[in-house]
């Protein structure tokens, strides 16, 4: 059995593909998709967006405009299934995040997606909006792509710098007061509309409309910065306690000296110098999940040979949905690295296409593996993923 790695692709504006649109439009200025996915299929209806609202393990939000206790009240999840046929018939939109971690068919959008690497992305949240629901005139810190699944929604944007203190005061979510649009679109099932970071909007559903919003992950600087030094203080500084230059008696014992803070300075600075030894930290980064969203490993593990004759007889093992995944080539010990929910393991660099095979596919076909199966870094590793549960056989419960 072969792999092939193909994409999906997107129905791109005329004299547009990828590479013009990373090029010219991502992270730069919004473009609008008229029948992006023109056969698209939307796989959730409103009663089941409202119901995975009620689960206690997902997140979700309600925003009502005009009914609720303030202008744009937002309520949080989970939600009791009453609530529902109590909403007023306008004027609100239920949000629910992370719809691709629970069903297959919607998880399947992202593959349209995947000319940006997979460690950028987030999540699909699906938002569902009776006549004129809508979240507000708004920003965003992050891309995203908005998928008119049903209905029809109108979008307006504006380009214009917004600071931080443009929004609504005490409201829990963003919201701009005045809003005048530059450009406008009514979007229709299979349209599309890409906006970059920081892109005023607000979209509008003119009678019921579901929208699959496709979200990129932008860590802050302090988050990264945070994980860099972490991953610092744990390979770089020394375990043993401060030690105090020659001293010598001082006329005011309370002075904090040049020499001694010199000191510090300069162990600091040749830990630094070493730090790029190992940059696994920012892939373990990128690839944590959220903590609702943790994998639970399997109750009973496996044995490496009781794993190996499982998946020949299962032929396919699936990729757990909540696993975000990612590798590196690894040059400087000659090793490569595979990411998953922020950890690390480690294997030869003549890995080849193992890595790329087992980070890109959803079902991996024990036939297509069964040489790499044969090597016993391969099975080991494997089976780990298997009994820490980012793994699943099809009748694993």
């Amino acid at each position: 059995m072969r792999y092939t790695m193909g994409m999906h692709l997107l129905n791109f504006p005329k004299n547009i593909d990828t590479d013009k649109f990373l090029t010219n439009y991502w992270q730069k200025k919004p473009l609008l998709f008229r029948q992006a996915l023109p056969d698209f299929k939307c796989h959730i209806e409103a009663d089941e967006l409202a119901g995975m609202a009620c689960d206690e393990e997902i997140e979700s939000r309600l925003v009502l405009e005009k009914h609720g206790a303030t202008p744009w009240e937002a309520r949080y999840g989970p939600f009791a299934e009453s609530l529902f046929a109590e909403l007023p018939e306008s004027h609100w939109t239920l949000l629910v995040q992370d719809v691709d971690k629970y069903i297959p068919e919607v998880a399947e959008l992202l593959d349209y997606f995947r000319f940006i690497p997979d460690w950028r992305l987030d999540d699909i949240m699906i938002s569902y909006a009776v006549d004129q629901g809508s979240v507000g005139p708004h920003t965003d810190d992050y891309d995203v792509f908005l998928l008119q699944a049903k209905g029809c929604r109108r979008w307006k944007i504006h380009t214009r710098a917004v600071d931080e203190n443009d929004y609504i005061p005490g409201l829990d979510l963003r919201i701009l007061p005045q809003f005048e649009a530059e450009q406008e679109w009514l979007l229709e099932e299979g349209d599309m509309l890409y906006l970059p970071p920081n892109v005023a909007h607000w979209g509008i559903a003119e009678g019921e409309a579901i929208t699959c919003s496709v979200g990129f992950r932008a860590p802050t600087w302090q988050d990264i910065a945070s994980s860099w030094f972490e991953s610092w203080i744990e390979q770089q500084l020394p375990k043993q306690r401060y030690r105090d230059p020659a001293l010598k008696p001082q006329i005011a014992p309370a002075e904090i000296k040049p020499v001694a803070l010199e000191g510090f300075k300069a162990k600091l600075q040749s830990c630094l110098d070493r730090l790029d030894r190992d940059e696994r930290w920012f892939g373990r980064l990128v690839t944590e999940t959220k903590p609702h969203l943790q994998v639970i490993p399997v109750e009973q593990p496996l044995t490496e040979q009781t794993f190996l004759n499982r998946f020949r007889e299962q032929a396919v093992i699936h990729r757990n949905s909540h696993s975000r995944m990612a590798f590196s080539r690894y040059e400087k010990d000659g090793l490569d690295t595979l990411y998953i929910n922020g950890n690390s393991y480690t294997l030869p660099s003549s890995s080849g296409e193992f890595l790329p095979v087992i980070t890109h596919y959803r079902d991996l076909h024990f036939g297509y593996l069964q040489e790499w199966l044969e090597q016993p870094e391969y099975l080991s590793l494997l089976c780990r993923l298997y009994n820490e549960g980012h793994f699943l056989f099809s009748d694993d419960h």
